[in-house]
């Protein structure tokens, strides 16, 4: 099987409780190694949807957007290696030794991760969120190669092709 094929799955959510309930399916199939990468404009939520997530991946206390710290590590069912690459440049992305995490046994949840492209691994999820209203959300999920487009299959069963 092609690593690169893609599959996609459309989500329309109305309200944070939307939202959060695409973060929990997502994190319930989540395992060691997996890279989530993060998309949207500003206040599109990819903070919002990484807090969403990591509350169900069992991570305690506050988790914020890592804008100025790069990276922020927490534990829960398995570690989060939660990622803001928004003021930096690619190759100081490079520097920072990112496969050491991307290849490790947590989950990389990365914000902004189109500025970082060229080193995000051939194989990962990719979601992109877009505001639609001041609660509304249209959240593309890419499964691109396996195990992720196992994870777009997965949402396709539980919400429709397109909810």
């Amino acid at each position: 099987m092609d690593n690169n094929i893609e599959t996609v799955f459309t989500y329309r959510s109305s309200s944070l409780q939307d939202t959060d309930a695409l973060a929990a399916a997502i994190a319930a199939v989540s395992e060691p190694g997996m890279v989530i990468g993060l998309d949207g404009d500003l206040g599109a939520g990819k903070t919002a949807f990484s807090q969403c997530y990591a509350r169900h991946l069992g991570v305690e206390g506050i988790v914020n957007s890592p804008t100025f710290t790069i990276i922020k590590e927490y534990e829960g069912r398995l570690p989060l290696y939660h990622m803001d690459v928004y003021r930096i440049s690619l190759q100081e992305a490079d520097e920072l030794g990112l496969e050491e995490y991307f290849y490790g046994q947590g989950v990389s949840l990365v914000e902004w991760s189109s500025i970082i492209t060229d080193l995000m691994p051939p194989r990962h999820l990719h979601i992109e969120l877009k505001s639609s209203g001041p609660e509304k959300r249209e959240i593309t999920v890419t499964g691109i190669g396996e195990p992720y487009g196992g994870v777009c299959r997965a949402l396709i069963q539980k919400w429709g092709k397109e909810t």
